[in-house]
């Protein structure tokens, strides 16, 4: 068996765009016409761009080759160049191919990806959920609302979630890390405590910044929300300084999670060395696919951390996501958004249900891609799939994080 034909779908899910601007989908064909799906999470540069690199690492270092070899084919992209250290670009291309390979392995054993892991750890998953508006919701108040945050939290609770996360902490710049204004501060206080008492004790409270702190901004911010006793405060810092990422772990009585940044074992080796965070969140369209994170799972066990996969993003990579979770001991949970538009992609193959996950049992990745609605959903933007702003954080009006990659405005 050869891997013989590429495909590559650039898919934009429909306004508001939960999940990001577009999904770069990977559709691997083998000489004897087993088709495996993947998922890029790589959005430094273009989908253009992308998928120029997409073609250039699968023909150099895949292609005619058999899908056995994820090693064999991991250790030459991650080498390409003479380089042999993380690449974010080449190895989020190599992630979504990978991530095919598998679907092409399960479906030529008829056996589900995670039984090629080491077998099914976990019968069930546990979820966790963003909190997006609800009906009747002003979309641009949302963000800014504790109010509408507890009601949203609730309802998702009344579905059978066990954890949300929440944002209200922004912004994003790409000036680096930065002191957070007072108002951002009480915001987020605000926000801990509203849906606290909205869910009580049936419900993790997830704090998610994205690396927008300095390292005393960010112990600041921390120490204000310990009354609430969130599971966890999501990268407080950028990064790429993982000291400065453990002096906020030691300083701040909330654990620390990061890793949707990230790409290969050896950055995650860092983090968990320096005691910079003790839940781990790999993209796995990033992270160099299933068998890599697999290895990031192992690490993180000896280093007694667990791993809650990331997803932002369709649901071919959750789908990895999902697999990978099945298969380890160290699982916390996996993240998961649930749109129409991303049940429709994979045709309700997999589902969240009570706030749980059960793996699927089809083989290979275990869904059904609905290639036409792909297809029919063409990205037409100039943006990438996650954007930072170029402006500083507003000390004098507050500042305001719409969440995910939301639709330009008309």
């Amino acid at each position: 068996m050869k891997l013989t034909d590429l495909d590559i779908i650039i898919t934009a899910p429909p306004a508001p765009g939960w999940g990001g601007r577009y999904w770069i989908l990977v559709k691997l064909t083998t000489d004897n016409g087993i088709v495996g799906w993947g998922e890029c999470y790589a959005a430094s540069v273009g989908p253009d761009a992308m998928c120029a690199v997409i073609e250039d690492v699968f023909n150099r270092h895949m292609a005619h080759e058999n899908p056995e070899n994820i090693e064999l084919m991991f250790r030459r992209a991650y080498s390409s160049g003479f380089t042999q250290r993380p690449d974010l670009t080449v190895m989020g291309a190599f992630s979504g191919l990978e991530i095919a390979c598998w679907d092409i392995l399960g479906k030529a054993r008829d056996r589900p990806v995670w039984a090629l892991l080491g077998g099914q750890m976990n019968d069930r998953i546990r979820a966790y959920t963003y909190l997006y508006p609800e009906a009747g919701h002003d979309m641009a108040a949302f963000w800014t609302s504790p109010d509408m945050a507890a009601q949203s939290a609730a309802a998702m609770v009344a579905k059978g979630y066990t954890a949300v996360k929440f944002d209200p902490a922004g912004p994003y710049t790409m000036r680096g890390g930065h002191m957070p204004g007072m108002r951002d501060i009480s915001q987020s206080v605000a926000f801990c405590k509203a849906i606290r008492e909205a869910v009580g004790d049936r419900a993790d409270l997830l704090f998610g910044t994205h690396g927008q702190f300095s390292t005393a901004g960010a112990i600041r911010l921390g120490q204000a929300l310990e009354p609430f006793s969130p599971l966890w405060y999501e990268e407080p810092i950028p990064p790429d300084a993982v000291e400065e990422m453990a002096k906020v772990a030691r300083a701040v009585r909330i654990p620390v999670a990061t890793g949707e940044r990230l790409t290969t074992k050896a950055e995650f080796a860092s983090i968990l060395r320096a005691g910079a965070a003790h839940i781990l969140q790999p993209a796995l369209g990033r992270a160099g696919g299933i068998w890599e994170a697999k290895k990031i799972a192992i690490l993180a066990e000896t280093h007694n951390a667990q791993m809650a996969p990331h997803l932002y993003a369709g649901p071919v990579e959750w789908a990895a996501n999902i697999h990978l979770a099945a298969s380890i001991p160290n699982l916390l949970m996996a993240e998961t958004i649930e749109t129409p538009f991303h049940a429709a992609l994979i045709r309700n193959t997999i589902r969240v249900e009570n706030g749980f996950v059960t793996p699927p049992e089809a083989p290979g990745l275990g869904i059904e891609v609905d290639e036409d609605l792909a297809r029919a959903h063409p990205y037409t933007g100039t943006g990438l799939h996650l954007e930072m702003r170029d402006a500083p954080c507003d000390y004098v009006n507050g500042n305001a994080f719409e969440g995910g990659a939301p639709a330009p405005k008309t």
